[in-house]
């Protein structure tokens, strides 16, 4: 049986998984990392645990206490990778992991960072993983699942001890003072905007599986 009172995030030391802590807190909510992060602030009502995420058994025998709700912002490129396989290892198989978990002890409602683009028939091999994990994750029979598919990420990576991701901050550059003039669909989105969306679509009522594609989440995550 699930607890009313406590929330799972995976990938907190993200951009828009610090996002989710900072607006979960002080909500008993537990950080699950794949390494630890020595300069992640812990919050009133978060306790972080370090995990083997694509490991974590789907049975629910991991020894977490169990969720009512997960937040999943998981995610690397294959650039930080270093290979497609182990792209796909965070991607997919460990945010599945997190999500079997969760749903094994007892999570009914989930949300997830995927990508603009998702498409598990698409050609290009990230929005392809993207669209599969889509696909996992909506067959795991959650009463509520909340998709988020953002454009660009907008944040400043090395501020929070991450890689340097030299391609994004790059499109930043251009897109940013641009950014009035590209489409609301297309244009960089705060981290901040993603997770209240993220956050305020899963606490209402909803479809089954419910897709936050990043113009919406422009307007419905704003302050």
């Amino acid at each position: 049986m699930s607890s009313p009172h406590l929330t799972w995030v995976a990938g907190g030391s993200g951009l828009v998984g610090r996002e989710l802590l900072r607006q979960l807190a002080p909500h008993p909510t537990l950080v699950l990392l794949r390494r630890a992060v020595p300069d992640l602030p812990v919050l009133a009502g978060q306790v972080q645990r370090v995990v083997n995420l694509t490991a974590l058994p789907a049975d629910g025998s991991a020894n977490l206490p169990p969720p009512d709700r997960v937040f999943i912002a998981l995610g690397t490129t294959i650039a930080q990778a270093g290979s497609q396989a182990a792209f796909r290892a965070v991607d997919f198989d460990a945010v599945l992991a997190v999500a079997q978990a969760a749903r094994r002890a007892g999570a009914t409602r989930c949300a997830v960072v995927s990508a603009l683009g998702a498409d598990a028939q698409s050609r290009v091999f990230y929005n392809r993983v993207k669209g599969e994990m889509e696909r996992a994750l909506s067959d795991l029979g959650f009463e509520r699942l909340v998709i988020a598919r953002p454009s660009l990420l907008d944040g400043h990576r090395e501020a929070l001890g991450q890689p340097a991701r030299p391609g994004e901050a790059w499109s930043l550059r251009l897109a940013r003072p641009l950014a009035p003039l590209i489409p609301q669909a297309w244009r960089p989105i705060a981290a901040e905007r993603v997770a209240r969306a993220m956050r305020l679509a899963l606490d209402q009522p909803g479809p089954a599986v419910e897709v936050l594609e990043s113009g919406a989440m422009q307007t419905r995550g704003a302050p």
